[in-house]
């Protein structure tokens, strides 16, 4: 049985995804670089991703830094206007936390986490949320989810990580964790096959992390 439970963000517990990809193809068609949304979803697992392909096309780094800003501030135009609710997950939450400690490793940044739960009931769940202001590397590097370890003093082996991108996956594996990857339709297309656990919905979470260790 699993003690710990570590929560990816975006695409698990709120739907962003798709607007965050639509924020930075905005803010690219702005300067005229079209994001081909097939190609970024195969891009979220590389280093840099579409911003790296618009860079390989001439397009000079001031202008892509401004552009980042650019992008960031249609991200939470779109989070302040859109439907970002993904149903079940207060009370998948809730059931969960009668059995696991809990917590959220995110790549989000801090101001676009305290967007999006202003009004919301996730965060009463958690002990203790990591941004990416708050460790160096990102995923598909292990250290955030090795810093969620640390912070619960968890083993890796009572513990599980909650994902819907093969970069997430792939940083949950580095750290030697048991991954749960929860379907997303946005990253449906992604390699999961190194996952210990696939389900349709969080509600699911509760019988996997209390499965006898093997």
């Amino acid at each position: 049985m699993k003690k710990y439970v570590l929560f990816d963000h975006d695409g698990v517990l709120v739907d962003t995804e798709y607007w965050y990809f639509r924020a930075g193809a905005r803010a690219l068609a702005d300067i005229g670089f079209t994001v081909d949304r097939d190609q970024y979803t195969r891009d979220m697992n590389q280093s840099g991703g579409t911003w790296a392909r618009a860079r390989a096309a001439g397009v000079d780094e001031q202008t892509l830094g401004r552009q980042r800003a650019v992008r960031d501030a249609y991200y939470q135009e779109y989070l302040r206007t859109e439907d970002i609710e993904i149903d079940g997950v207060a009370d998948a939450l809730a059931e969960l936390s009668a059995h696991v400690r809990m917590a959220i490793v995110t790549t989000s940044k801090r101001a676009d986490f305290a967007v999006i739960h202003e009004k919301r009931r996730i965060r009463q769940f958690m002990e203790f949320v990591l941004v990416r202001e708050d460790y160096g590397q990102a995923k598909p590097h292990p250290e955030p989810y090795l810093t969620g370890l640390r912070r619960f003093g968890a083993a890796a082996a009572e513990t599980l990580v909650v994902e819907d991108s093969g970069r997430g996956l792939a940083a949950a594996v580095a750290a030697g964790i048991d991954c749960a990857v929860v379907h997303n339709e946005f990253t449906k297309t992604h390699d999961f096959s190194r996952a210990t656990h696939r389900i349709g919905r969080l509600a699911e979470l509760t019988a996997v992390v209390r499965q006898p260790a093997s």
